[in-house]
C-alpha cells in the first residue's frame, strides 16, 4: 500500500523548529527572577528540551515514512541534536549543576566524533564510524538526564538531581568509551588522503 506524499516537508519543519528552540533553553534563565519564579525557570526550560527532544524522534520517523531523508535533513538533524546537548550542558554548568570535566567530557566528544566523520566521509570510510549500540545507550542517558538536571526539584520525594547527576555520569562513561571505539575504527585512516573525485 503505498503512502500519499505530505505536502510540505515535515522533518526537516521539525528539525528547524528544533534548532529555534535551543536558544530559548539558554534565554528563559535570563527571564527576571521578578517576571519567571526560579522554579518556574526551571519548569520551563525542562518543557522546551523535552519539546525539543521529541521533535527528534518524530521527525525521524516521518523521514522514514514518507521517504523524505536527505543528506542536509540528516546533517541538520544531527547538528540541531548536539547543539541542544551543549546548549543545556552550559547553562547546567553555569547552574553548578553538572561537574565541569563531565560537561568538557560531552562537548569535547561531540566536537571529536563530528570532525572524525567528516574526516571518514571524506576518505570514502564513512560506514566504519556510524553510531554503535554505545552511543546509543550514552544519548538515552543524556536525553533523560538533561531535563532531570534542568528540573532539579524533588518529584514525589524523588530527587531529580540526584537521579540526573547519575545518569549524566554513566552517559560521560559511555561516551568516553564509545568515542574510543570510534577512534580504533577510524584510526587506519586517518593518514589517508580525501577522495576529491566525489568533490568534482
Amino acid at each position: 500500500m503505498s503512502r500519499k506524499p505530505l505536502p510540505v516537508n515535515v522533518p526537516m519543519i521539525l528539525t528547524w523548529a528544533r534548532i529555534a528552540l535551543i536558544p530559548l533553553i539558554i534565554a528563559v534563565f535570563y527571564i527576571p527572577d521578578q517576571i519567571l519564579s526560579p522554579f518556574m525557570q526551571n519548569v520551563w526550560a525542562t518543557i522546551i528540551f523535552v519539546i525539543a527532544a521529541l521533535t527528534d524522534a518524530f521527525d525521524g520517523y516521518f523521514a522514514r515514512r514518507y521517504n523524505m531523508e536527505s543528506a542536509i535533513g540528516a546533517f541538520l538533524d544531527t547538528s540541531a541534536d548536539k547543539l541542544m546537548v551543549c546548549a543545556a550542558l552550559i547553562v547546567l554548568l553555569d547552574f553548578n549543576r553538572v561537574d565541569m570535566l563531565v560537561a568538557l567530557i560531552i562537548i569535547g566528544r561531540e566536537i571529536t566524533v563530528t570532525a572524525l566523520r567528516e574526516w571518514m566521509a571524506k576518505v570514502g570510510a564513512a560506514a566504519r564510524v556510524k553510531v554503535n549500540w554505545y552511543g546509543k545507550i550514552k544519548a538515552i542517558a543524556q536525553m533523560v538526564a538533561i531535563p532531570m538536571l534542568l528540573f532539579y526539584e524533588p518529584i514525589f520525594g524523588i530527587s531529580m538531581a540526584w537521579l540526573g547527576t547519575i545518569l549524566i555520569y554513566v552517559a560521560a562513561i559511555l561516551t568516553v568509551y564509545s568515542m574510543i571505539v570510534y577512534l580504533r575504527a577510524a584510526g587506519p585512516y586517518l593518514s589517508s588522503e580525501p577522495n576529491t573525485k566525489q568533490d568534482k
